[in-house]
């Protein structure tokens, strides 16, 4: 009975023992970085695999990046290999500022920089959220991975694409292009003063809340593509084709007199038209 009790308390101390070893460091990071840049021209930002990007425009000339990072490794010496090689670098000209996030899944910049990481530490997991202050008036260009994704308060064109993301975008003017693989994802129009080219939303699983104003005048296609519905409560819209009535996946609208190209689509999930709400 001894002999029990003693293989199963040698047992315990070798697991409690491998679970330690086993165990992760973690640290956290902030790289900031401000470049010169004025209105009217367009930043590109690749995020990390992990990581959420938050965007605001202001009265500025400058776009000012905060980097938080979160690396995790075996041990001290493991997080500071990483700390050397995870972050993201900016190129800027008159006209564009590029963000790119770097790290160890960045094998071709890794090769670049010529810094040897441990074999070990290659494929860990590490986040990067960014915050992003920029020019009102500038076009965006975003690749995201998983993540929360914030856009705000900026006049121009946008083209947005991550793998998963909670995503609030307040749309005032230009093109829009928002691509999101699945997560949920609220879309509002400018009450005022909006000024759009075509427009094209889409989210492959999830949920897609379109906020709209009330004077809206545009050609609005909405539409549920396999499994799920839309519920509309927006109650001026018209069928562009008496032919076409609305149906719980499909909604072929003109709201006012027409004008502009809203497309709106979800592949598996729910799609809602709902009245903006005013401050």
């Amino acid at each position: 009975m001894k002999a029990q009790k003693l293989i199963v308390f040698a047992a315990c101390i070798f697991l409690l023992s491998l679970t330690a070893a086993q165990a992760q460091v973690k640290r956290t990071i902030t790289k900031t970085e401000i470049v010169d840049f004025g209105p009217g021209g367009t930043l590109t930002v690749t995020g990390a695999p992990n990581g959420s990007i938050r965007i605001v425009g202001a009265q500025t000339n400058e776009v000012e990046i905060v980097a938080t990072i979160e690396i995790e490794a075996p041990n001290a010496a493991g997080l500071d290999k990483l700390a050397e090689v995870t972050g993201f670098i900016s190129e800027g000209s008159t006209s564009r500022v590029l963000i790119t996030s770097i790290g160890t899944h960045a094998k071709q910049l890794l090769k670049k920089s010529k810094k040897k990481i441990p074999k070990e530490l290659l494929g860990l997991p590490f986040r990067i959220d960014y915050e992003i202050r920029v020019p009102r008036y500038i076009d965006l260009e975003i690749d995201g991975g998983k993540g929360d994704l914030v856009v705000e308060n900026i006049e121009g064109s946008m083209r947005i694409n991550f793998i998963e993301s909670n995503a609030k975008v307040a749309i005032i003017s230009g093109s829009i292009n928002l691509t999101i693989g699945k997560g949920n994802v609220d879309v509002a129009f400018a009450a005022k003063g909006w000024r759009s080219r075509l427009v094209n939303v889409m989210v492959a699983t999830g949920e897609l809340n379109i906020h709209l104003p009330t004077n809206l005048s545009a050609e609005l296609d909405a539409v549920v593509l396999r499994g799920g519905s839309i519920e509309n409560t927006l109650p001026d819209l018209k069928p562009r084709d008496r032919k076409v009535p609305f149906t719980e996946r499909s909604i072929i609208a003109k709201a006012g007199v027409g004008g502009v190209s809203l497309k709106f689509s979800v592949g598996d999930g729910t799609l809602r038209l709902n009245k903006l709400a005013l401050p």
